[in-house]
């Protein structure tokens, strides 16, 4: 489960902000992406948008649907949380045996404030597991904001927090985190840790929003490796 030079990495429901801004930073430092969407229309608009706005970096981004994009080496589920549970369960013999990682956070906003949901087993990441046991899951990159993200101009300035219940697959994301300049991998426990993890996202959004900027997470006290 060591993560290959050139690894292709299929983004189911990857049209939106956070999922195309990660294909997008990720393509750039060598991981070819494959954008998916429910129309392989849409999915390969997304990405030759994605290849236009940055000419100069030579991305090898491709499109297509779900499906396409469940056949890679690694896959980023990053639908919308209330359809993540149907997608994954369509594609699970495509991702049986593969890192499969979430990014997704339930939340809802109630009036001008962003609020946790408890989602069915406690989070999207653990939901996930369960539908796809075959596959090995990860929650990562939930908290990194997508215009930093998408923004090839810029490093990111963040710490990636890690859970899966698998030891491989948690080391292959933090390779993978590893590999975009700015951000830290941060192993951060057992897959039951993604309870917390997702809801901390309702507090960096409302932070965004009181203090007008893009929130991303910095620990300290934990020594540099």
């Amino acid at each position: 489960m060591h993560l290959r030079d050139g690894a292709t990495i299929g983004y189911l429901g990857g049209t939106g902000p956070a999922g195309s801004a990660l294909a997008l930073r990720l393509a750039s430092v060598g991981f070819p992406a494959v954008i998916g969407s429910r129309t392989a229309e849409r999915g390969e608009q997304v990405a030759a948008e994605l290849v236009a706005r940055w000419p100069k970096h030579a991305l090898l981004v491709s499109g297509g649907d779900n499906r396409r994009a469940a056949q890679c080496d690694i896959v980023v589920l990053a639908t919308p949380w209330d359809s993540a549970a149907m997608t994954v369960s369509e594609h699970a013999d495509a991702l049986a045996g593969k890192v499969v990682i979430t990014m997704a956070n339930a939340l809802v906003k109630v009036g001008r404030e962003f609020q946790p949901l408890i989602p069915p087993r406690g989070s999207i990441a653990a939901h996930v597991q369960a539908i796809i046991p075959r596959s090995h899951v990860v929650a990562a990159f939930q908290h990194l904001p997508a215009n930093e993200l998408g923004n090839l101009d810029h490093d990111v300035d963040s710490d990636v927090l890690i859970c899966s219940d698998v030891a491989e697959a948690t080391a292959t994301t933090m390779e993978l985190v590893a590999r975009i300049a700015g951000c830290r991998p941060l192993n951060a426990g057992l897959l039951s840790n993604a309870l917390a993890i997702e809801a901390l996202t309702a507090v960096l959004l409302q932070l965004n929003v009181r203090y007008k900027t893009r929130v991303a997470p910095r620990f300290t006290g934990i020594p540099e490796t």
